[in-house]
Order: structure tokens, then sequence, then C-alpha cells
């Protein structure tokens, strides 16, 4: 498994002196196994790495224990592929992690919730260096489109508090937790922002399109996380997977950003890959204070944002309706 790291680069506005030590954080990035104790044992590794190159708060891929189920529509019981939160499987290896070496782990799973509709949630974990669950953020938004019909597996997460900003007693650092197709939508990253979020993690799983498989939608997908951090100030941390899992090949390539629009590291396509680095977390200061996005913002002029979604012109006014690829 790869290792790299990188240190955090010199601000490029500061005004006022940091009395903030850099936090060191890791990601994973990883390849499912079928067999279960082998793919625990390879994430197990990757988060040991981290701890060794002296992180303190290590993120794991989305769906982290699961082979990804949404590259075909979910059946008459998709909820059977979904664990408990307290004592499941993924809890129960973040903590194991977590408190074998005092750190902060990180990870996702596909969470049960009984009910009608037999479907369950996309939620993201934080275990705190003894163990203990910290931090929960169910994903919410779902994608709908070839080879990824989660819409089929996952409810969306709820509108009552979707934006938790977590401040863990020893991390250091205001995080949120959404998830993959979170990071497409530029309003998760501002109201998370607004929260006083420095940090966003994104466990994700994406990669090739299965309808059009020369289309690499890579350097978009990059694009937009990096541009989402840049415009509502915030480090983002994306935890990719690699490999072939049914009809879709995921393109790896997890990295963290900062709020200047800097790649400070980043893995490669197709091979596992522990990345380290170190955040200056006061540059989100710095930078918004050069650039007060938040501060110059105009919400009284925001009112179409909050409108409800009009399936008719799901393109906008004036745009006929067309149908999502399938």
């Amino acid at each position: 498994m790869l290792t790299l790291t990188a240190t955090a680069p010199p601000p490029l506005s500061r005004s006022t002196e940091s009395q903030r030590a850099p936090l060191r954080v890791g990601l994973v990035q990883h390849r499912w196994r079928p067999d279960a104790d082998e793919l625990a044992a390879a994430l197990r590794a990757g988060i040991d790495r981290a701890a060794a190159e002296g992180a303190t708060a290590v993120f794991l891929p989305e769906i982290t224990l699961l082979r990804y189920p949404a590259d075909q529509p979910g059946g008459d019981d998709p909820g059977a592929l979904a664990e408990d939160l307290a004592g499941g499987l993924t809890v129960t290896l973040a903590a194991d992690a977590a408190r074998a070496h005092g750190i902060f782990v990180h990870a996702s799973l596909y969470e049960k919730a009984p009910g009608p509709d037999g479907l369950g949630f996309n939620t993201a974990i934080l275990v705190d260096p003894a163990g203990n669950l910290v931090a929960r953020t169910r994903k919410l938004h779902i994608p709908i489109s070839a080879g990824y019909y989660e819409d089929t597996y996952f409810r969306p997460g709820p509108a009552v508090d979707p934006y938790p900003v977590y401040a863990p007693d020893g991390l250091g650092a205001r995080i949120g937790l959404p998830t993959c197709w979170d990071e497409w939508f530029p309003e998760v990253a501002r109201s998370y922002s607004l929260g006083g979020a420095e940090l966003l993690v994104f466990p994700t799983a994406i990669g090739s399109e299965p309808v059009f498989p020369d289309f690499d939608t890579r350097p978009l997908w990059q694009q937009v996380i990096v541009a989402n951090g840049i415009s509502s100030g915030l480090f983002m941390v994306v935890p990719n997977r690699v490999g072939d899992e049914g009809s879709v090949t995921f393109y790896g390539s997890s990295f963290i950003s900062d709020p200047y629009g800097r790649v400070l590291v980043q893995a490669p396509r197709d091979e596992e890959a522990v990345l380290v680095a170190d955040l200056d977390l006061d540059q989100r200061r710095d930078w918004l204070e050069l650039f007060p996005f938040l501060l110059t913002r105009r919400p009284d002029t925001y009112r179409r944002l909050t409108e409800p979604v009009d399936p008719q012109r799901p393109y906008g006014a004036g745009h006929r309706r067309t149908a999502v690829v399938k």
C-alpha cells in the first residue's frame, strides 16, 4: 500500500499570526475484497500506517465494509445488506483502531433503519480515541442514475439539522461529515461553512459511467470539490476506493485540498494508498479575510434556491424535461 505525506504549505495571505498547531490527518484508499476478514485487515493496515505517520484522525471511503451495492437496482429487500449502528461491524472496526492508536477514526456504513420502504441510510460516523461514537451524519443527496441506483437502497437524510458541525474534544477542529454525492452541491459546502466547519470529509465511491464508458468524470469530480472548498473557505478530505465492482470501476484519486484550492496530496487512480497531510486550519480565516465570500453574501436574493424542486423543470425554467439516464 502506497503512503504519501505532505506538510502544510505556507499561507498565501496571512494577516494575523496563527497560534494553532497543524492538524495531521490521514485517509485510506482501499480496494474491496469479498473475504470480510481480508478486507478488515487491509483497512486496519491502512489506519495503522496513517497513525504511524502521526495522523490524529483517519478517514475511510463510503460504505466502507460493503461491496458497492448500487451498481444494480435494489431488489425486494435491499435493506438486508444494512447493519446496526451501535455494535455493528463498521463501528466496531473504527472503535478498535481508534483505541489502539489513541486517534479519531471515521468510516461509512449502510445503516439499518426498518420501515415500509425497506431502505436504510448511508451514514458517516466518527469515533474518538476512547472508542466512543461522537458524530453521525446521514447522506442527504441520493444519486438516481445508471450505475449509481442509490435511491433503491438509501433514504435521504433528514431535513432537521441536516448539516451538523462537530468539535469533539481532542480533535482541535470543527468538522462536517457529508457523503459522496453531497460533494457536488455548493449549497452543502456553504451550509457547513456558515455553521463554522473548517474541514469537510466526503467518504466517496465514484468511478466509471456504465452507459458512457469513455466519459472520465474524475477531473470534473475533483474540480467541483476543490472549487466548493475555495468558495466556502474549507479544507476537503476525500477518500475514494479503487477497483472493479460489478458495472463500476472506481477511479481512486483520493485527495486533500485547502481553502486556497491547493491539492496537498493525492492518491493514484488504481492503487491502494494512505494519504497523510498537515492542515494549517487558520488558512480558512486568512482566505476569507482576503476574499470575504460569507460576509458579502446576498441571501435576500436567493429565494429561488429554497423553492421546492419542480420535477417538471429539472434543468430550470425554459428547458424541456427529459429523462435521467438509467
